[in-house]
This record gives C-alpha cells, structure tokens and sequence, in this order.
C-alpha cells in the first residue's frame, strides 16, 4: 500500500453485527501513544469486549485491547486503558440522543488504517432478542443451502 493511499483493516469487531440491529455510523480519530500505532500497524488489536462511553462532551472507547509493542520497554501503556474518540461536537450530541433512548449502545465496528491515519467506525445500536438471532441464522443457513444447491447444480450441467 502506498504512503498515504486505501484503507488496511487492523480488526473488525463481527460480533457486534451479531448482538445488534446497526443503525448509525461514525468514523472517529483516537487519541494514542507512539507504541500503541506501532502495535495496530502490526494488527494486534481486539475490539471483541469494548464499547463507547461519553462523559461529559467526551467520546471515549473502553475495553479494546492494544498487545504491549515488544520493542516499546518502558513507553508501553497500559494495554486496556480508555482511549479518547476524537469526533466533533455535533456528532457526540447525536451519540448523546441515541444513547438516551432505551435499548441503544454505541459499539465500535472496526479499526483500519486510512492512508497514514487509524481511524475507527463507531455505530448506534439496538441490541437483538434472542428470537431475532435465530432469525438471523436461518436466514443465514437456508442462503448458504441455496448457494451449495445452485453449485452442485450448475457442476452437473
């Protein structure tokens, strides 16, 4: 990829797609330390438990795990610790609203590298019934029955 051109994905949080129905979504700047983009540069990075908290006018995403950089030493930050979103004011209102409505969260999406910028994508969410779930997997099972039957056909013809 050259300096400064495309995306490269660094971590993709799919359960969130599986928990929530997705509704809005923001890309977002985070505020980090030197070892902490040399460690997302290699791709050692999970967004599996994290979420985003506002407090106060602040967006800030808790939980994503950063792996220590191993040539990092004394620099390295904690691995766990609450990183700032940088976002701008009218969008944090909007997160605001969305969160104060029942059954809505933020949840983060994916970290990738845009150009030389790590950016993340952030999103409102309804969190899914378990009957919503099933419903998805079905749905999920009886596409993937029809594409293997539309392949076996298609071999034999």
């Amino acid at each position: 990829m050259p300096k400064g051109q495309g995306t490269k994905l660094i971590a993709q949080n799919k359960k969130a797609f599986h928990d929530y129905f997705i509704e809005d979504v923001y890309q977002a700047g985070i505020e980090l330390i030197g070892t902490e983009v040399k460690s997302l540069r290699a791709g050692r990075c999970n967004l599996k438990e994290s979420y985003v908290a506002v407090e106060g006018r602040e967006a800030f995403i808790e939980g994503m795990h950063i792996s220590p950089y191993e040539q990092g030493n004394i620099f390295n930050k904690d691995p766990l610790r609450k990183r700032r979103l940088l976002l701008h004011r009218w969008e944090i209102n909007k997160l605001i609203g969305a969160v104060t409505r029942e059954g809505y969260t933020i949840v983060p999406l994916k970290i990738y590298l845009s150009g030389s910028l790590i950016k993340l994508d952030i999103a409102t969410a309804k969190g899914k019934k378990l009957y919503d779930k099933r419903h998805a997997i079905a749905a999920k099972d009886q596409r993937r029955e029809a594409e293997k039957e539309f392949k076996i056909r298609n071999l034999t013809s």
